[in-house]
């Protein structure tokens, strides 16, 4: 490997990890900063390696629009959290969390089948609704805790 190539295999990869540890942030900014650190990183690796061809110059360009547009986005976005709530960290959504605890628990526990025939007639319409199971102790749809 050629002292260039490995210069720009080190700088590829030093974008590639500071804007995935910036995109791993609570802080919208430092999400923005990331994902623009990894569209340079995309581009210069597009670029060093496609050398004279034409085809990865045309990517880098695409992907030069796509950061552009994703990176507006993600500014409105972090600009509106600022009005709203005065500051740009993302918070936890409750119902997401409430979910994923209802899922946790529904793995955890063993399913106690009631032998009631409405149980089995109604098993395949949720599985077709996409509702899953219903809640230990308490009605479909419903958390029981």
């Amino acid at each position: 490997m050629r002292s260039i190539d490995l210069t720009m295999a080190v700088v590829v990869g030093g974008l590639f990890a500071t804007g995935v540890h910036l995109m791993l942030q609570r802080s919208l900014t430092r999400i923005l900063l990331g994902f623009i650190l990894l569209g340079h990183g995309t581009n210069l690796l597009l670029l060093t390696t496609g050398g004279a061809d034409p085809l990865p110059q045309a990517m880098a360009l695409t992907a030069i629009v796509i950061t552009f547009g994703v990176t507006t986005f993600l500014l409105a976005l972090a600009y509106r959290s600022w009005r709203l709530s005065g500051h740009d960290e993302v918070r936890d959504d409750i119902e997401d969390r409430r979910i994923g605890d209802v899922r946790e628990r529904a793995d955890i526990e063993p399913t106690a089948d009631t032998g009631d025939e409405d149980d089995e007639d109604d098993e395949g319409w949720d599985d077709f609704a996409g509702r899953g199971r219903a809640a230990p102790g308490g009605r479909r749809g419903e958390d029981a805790g």
